[in-house]
């Protein structure tokens, strides 16, 4: 068949290493850049059979989001803007696994066992953020959509949650919004301009926001949107990629992780911040007190100030719509008491992963799901978005109905609701924070975190330890549990879980209490059951000094 003998002929441009084995995990694949070649020109043919099978446009993302510079990675986009099917996550580990020789019969291996048309068209869009390497990894998609005979869209540089934006107005017909850059700022700014305009006397103090870009992406992108925002949301931008490392003692993760501002920024006491990670799908916000200490408010308060939002709004429109939270085993127990016995909101609890969170969200009439990680964003149902338009245009609506409908329509139109995306999440919460007429450190006293410790022990084997109860629970090895269960009971207002990594031979161990001391002892005694019950390897875990 000619076909495979082009692409035989241009994956000799893209070898593979011998012996290389990576695995597409949630993040897709992610390793250091220069083992990529061949993994990208691969994903560019997957891509296209994706393409034909579904008979819609399919997107590939070349990003290592919040990785060091030196990585790069990539991923597929489904036909809603949602990730790939957990078969196809298979064939894409099958087929950037195959050696050089045995290559072709992987391919037409999928295209059997998928019944592929080979006939049908296929259309691909592309994306990548500002590594050094993601130009060159980029072509070498294009190479894979172009060997096999598929059309692509080279977007360029793009944050990831824009991708998946293009490749959802595509397949909708324009229906979810325009596929260009452009059409994604007019559809958020108008938006949340709309919302703005709810706010009463908002001072250009309170319009102001420091914005950390991470040196990646989503400064490029945040820098091309301020014209779209006239001036009703100002920002400062900082670590805009015009001098700092990409990732480097910045961005999201860098906050989250070390419990403090990032370098490259200036905040005065009191001041709104925020930070993006590398490719702009997840964002932190954070502030100073008068007397120097950092306040974080994570993926948890996001989730908690906005379905607090929406659900004054459903009440003020009188619409009984279920609106949900969906958490992660990792949220603070406090964030989960205040929705459950504060705003009688239903929280329900999925596995790690994007993914898990995306699909239980999917539940609800408006799901609003956040990983503490701050990565996540809400959900409404088709029923939810009629019953919310037909309210805005039936003339027997009263005002207060009305207003608190249109205020629901807009917030529907500044959210992304195909994946996290750092710039209309910011979008979402500066525009509820003005309309509250909130501060910053109000939204940060609805309810106060309980302390917690995360930590991470060597094993030998990840996969002794096997997790049940969205991963609250451990059910091997033997005894584990219930040496956690004995250690909880130690502490006040207490709970620990373990679950093993994704992507390394490590268990993660996490511990909340009243007091941060006792956090920290929960989670090294927790962790020492793990490394003596499971496989530790290394030195003993050692106490926290």
């Amino acid at each position: 068949m000619a076909q495979f003998q082009e692409i035989s002929k241009w994956s000799g441009q893209h070898p593979k290493p011998a012996g290389l084995v990576l695995q597409y995990g949630t993040a897709g694949f992610r390793t250091n850049a220069k083992q990529l070649d061949h993994i990208m020109f691969r994903m560019g043919l997957l891509a296209t059979l994706r393409s034909k099978k579904t008979e819609a446009t399919i997107g590939v993302m070349v990003t290592a989001s919040h990785n060091p510079e030196e990585d790069n990675g990539v991923k597929l986009i489904d036909p809603m803007g949602e990730m790939v099917t957990p078969a196809w996550e298979g064939y894409a580990t099958q087929l950037a696994n195959a050696e050089q020789d045995d290559f072709l019969t992987a391919l037409k291996d999928i295209i059997e066992k998928e019944a592929i048309n080979m006939s049908h068209e296929a259309n691909v869009f592309v994306g990548r953020d500002t590594r050094s390497s993601s130009a060159s990894l980029s072509q070498a998609v294009l190479d894979g959509v172009s060997a096999l005979g598929g059309h692509s869209k080279d977007y360029g540089l793009l944050t990831t949650p824009q991708l998946h934006y293009m490749v959802c107005c595509q397949n909708t017909q324009g229906k979810y919004g325009e596929a260009t850059v452009e059409g994604y700022y007019r559809k958020l700014c108008q938006a949340f301009i709309q919302l703005t305009q709810n706010a009463t006397n908002c001072t250009d103090d309170q319009k102001h926001l420091s914005v950390d870009g991470a040196n990646g992406i989503g400064a490029l992108k945040v820098r091309e949107m301020e014209s779209y925002l006239k001036r009703e949301l100002q920002i400062s931008l900082f670590n805009d990629g015009s001098e700092g490392k990409l990732n480097h003692q910045c961005g999201a993760d860098f906050v989250k992780v070390q419990q403090k501002p990032p370098m490259g920024i200036k905040i005065n006491p009191g001041e709104r911040c925020c930070s993006f990670d590398g490719d702009a799908d997840r964002i932190v916000y954070y502030y100073t007190d008068s007397l120097g200490q950092f306040h974080l408010l994570d993926g948890d308060k996001i989730a908690t100030l906005i379905s607090t939002f929406l659900k004054e709004m459903l009440t003020q429109a009188g619409l009984d719509l279920n609106i949900a939270v969906v958490q992660t085993a990792y949220a603070n127990g406090s964030s989960t008491h205040y929705l459950e016995d504060t705003m009688k909101v239903i929280v329900r609890c999925a596995k790690t992963g994007v993914k898990h969170l995306h699909h239980a969200a999917q539940e609800f009439d408006i799901g609003v799901y956040f990983e503490a990680n701050g990565h996540g964003t809400v959900l409404f149902s088709k029923a939810a978005e009629e019953r919310i338009q037909q309210l805005t245009e039936n003339p027997n609506t009263n005002d207060e109905r009305k207003r608190a409908a249109l205020l629901l329509k807009n917030t529907i139109n500044v959210i992304n609701q195909t994946v996290g995306d750092a710039i209309s999440d910011m979008l979402l919460i500066e525009a509820i924070l003005a309309i509250k007429g909130m501060t910053v450190q109000q939204w940060d006293a609805i309810y106060n975190d309980l302390p917690n410790r995360q930590l991470k022990v060597k094993v030998l084997d990840r996969r002794l330890i096997d997790t049940t109860d969205a991963e609250r629970r451990a059910v091997s090895p033997a005894g584990l549990q219930e040496a956690i269960d004995s250690l909880v009971k130690k502490h006040k207002k207490a709970r620990s879980f373990v679950r093993p990594s994704g992507t390394e031979d490590v268990v993660r161990v996490y511990a909340e209490a009243e007091t941060q001391e006792s956090a920290d002892a929960l989670a090294h005694e927790v962790s020492l059951a793990v490394y003596r019950l499971a496989g530790g390897v290394g030195d003993e875990p050692k106490q926290l000094q």
